[in-house]
């Protein structure tokens, strides 16, 4: 048996060492990756009963609502991380270390300086707002909300700051560490999530703090850790800001900043045009779909992280045998989670009665149908997106992202106001308005790496 077992773990161990060092990075990560991505899954489908137990369906879509609200904030990033996150990659690929140090240090004191100018304003203009009537709840819950937003804002300030060394670690093709990151900050919440049911009243300022603190702290800690340690030599310096230097790096993050705009648009609004035109309840139903089916993407997340950083490398070698053979993994993957989504989709209600409790909330076939098909098609053309992404082959997805947004806010209205559709209107509009993912993007693959195009495919 002893022998048997030291064998298996021979094979595994040839299996992870051979091949090109990036395959070798990427099925490494991946392996961690199943392990970190995993648990992490498991701890944010176990929060989701215990913090509605806490507060309340309708409370807990409160939360979500807001926090819909404030992550449109997230465009202030001008997609500033994104971007690092390629030129750090090329500039590990290009052995510039120098080069890679500017780019940290200039994403840091931009990002800074942004985010610390845009919480100024939030807070000064927070006390004209009346959150109550925005939401359209009681009255009584004004100052309540208008607290617990201020602790929301000021979390994801923070946190788009601090989050820059996760795209360093990501772009090292090292995402298992960055993911290994957020999993403890997850799991710190979940502990102070349970100490709250346990020993405290229903609150959303508790929520707020117990769920904003603990990621803020687990990321600093990570800051000091990486960069006295094995990123010392890019730590970020006043000294190394040179935005003058650093002029493609706000280039690539502009096309990135429009593109993020469009996804925030696209999967914030939802929540909240849920919210002015059903009840908060409605949003926890949407979200419980979205988080139960959005498991099959974190799966193939899992897979497909590595794979950003890892196409920049191969496509500056001009390695495209190895693209190809990459891309056609993904999609035998994909036809896998084709399957397991199918039986997700049969056993739906039965997984809903027994995650949250039966009778906690209800939630109709069609609003999970719909959320299946969405979840599919999403994945599909992630892959493509991911390579696009990674050699910065952005302009069609750059014009896509400006029309798509209008497209799904008019195509889920519509379908609410003239169609009666319901929540799955969201869904429906979201699988419509995904011309790129869908369509645009492996058409634009198959120019690159099939036909190998250049000029406008490579824009």
């Amino acid at each position: 048996m002893i022998q048997k077992i030291r064998s298996g773990f021979q094979k595994v161990s040839t299996y992870l060492n051979d091949g090109q060092e990036r395959s070798v990075k990427a099925k490494k990560n991946i392996l961690g990756a199943l392990f970190i991505r995993g648990t992490s899954i498991l701890i944010s489908l176990a929060m989701v009963p215990l913090t509605i137990d806490y507060v309340n369906p309708s409370r807990y879509g409160i939360w979500l609502t807001l926090s819909s609200i404030v992550g449109w904030f997230a465009f202030f990033d001008i997609g500033l991380t994104q971007g690092l996150r390629n030129k750090f990659a090329e500039a590990l690929a290009e052995g510039n270390k120098e080069q890679a140090k500017i780019y940290v240090s200039t994403t840091y004191a931009s990002l800074a300086l942004i985010f610390f100018l845009v919480w100024l304003v939030f807070l000064f203009t927070n006390s004209f707002l009346d959150w109550s009537s925005i939401l359209k709840v009681d009255s009584a819950m004004v100052t309540e909300l208008s607290i617990l937003v201020v602790i929301v804002f000021t979390y994801f300030c923070l946190q788009f700051i601090l989050k820059t060394v996760t795209s360093i670690l990501t772009a090292d093709q090292q995402p298992a560490k960055a993911s290994f990151i957020e999993l403890i900050g997850q799991f710190i919440s979940l502990l102070s999530i349970i100490f709250l049911v346990v020993f405290t009243e229903g609150s959303l300022i508790n929520l707020g703090l117990a769920l904003c603190i603990s990621p803020i702290m687990v990321l600093l800690v990570a800051n000091y850790v990486l960069f006295s340690g094995k990123y010392k030599e890019f730590k970020p310096s006043i000294a190394a800001v040179d935005f003058k230097h650093a002029k493609s790096l706000f280039q690539l993050g502009g096309k990135f900043f429009i593109i993020q705009i469009a996804a925030i648009i696209q999967y914030e609004s939802a929540n909240i045009i849920i919210a002015r035109n059903f009840s908060t309840t409605d949003v926890t139903a949407f979200n419980i779909v979205h988080r139960y089916f959005g498991v099959i993407n974190m799966a193939f997340a899992i897979f497909l992280t590595p794979f950003w950083s890892a196409s920049t490398e191969a496509f500056l070698r001009k390695d495209f045998q190895w693209i190809k053979s990459s891309i056609n993994k993904y999609n035998k993957l994909n036809v896998l989670l084709f399957f397991v989504g199918l039986v997700m989709l049969y056993f739906a209600q039965d997984i809903y009665d027994l995650w949250l409790g039966k009778g906690t909330i209800q939630i109709d076939f069609q609003l999970s149908l719909w959320g299946f098909v969405f979840f599919t098609l999403f994945i599909f053309g992630s892959k493509y997106v991911s390579f696009l992404n990674g050699i910065s082959a952005l302009r069609i997805q750059f014009w896509s992202s400006v029309f798509s947004p209008i497209l799904y806010i008019f195509i889920a209205i519509t379908l609410i106001g003239q169609f009666e559709m319901g929540v799955s209107a969201l869904f429906i509009a979201a699988i419509i308005a995904n011309v790129n993912g869908v369509i645009l993007a492996p058409l634009q693959y198959y120019m690159v790496v099939e036909k190998k195009k250049k000029g406008f495919w490579l824009k």
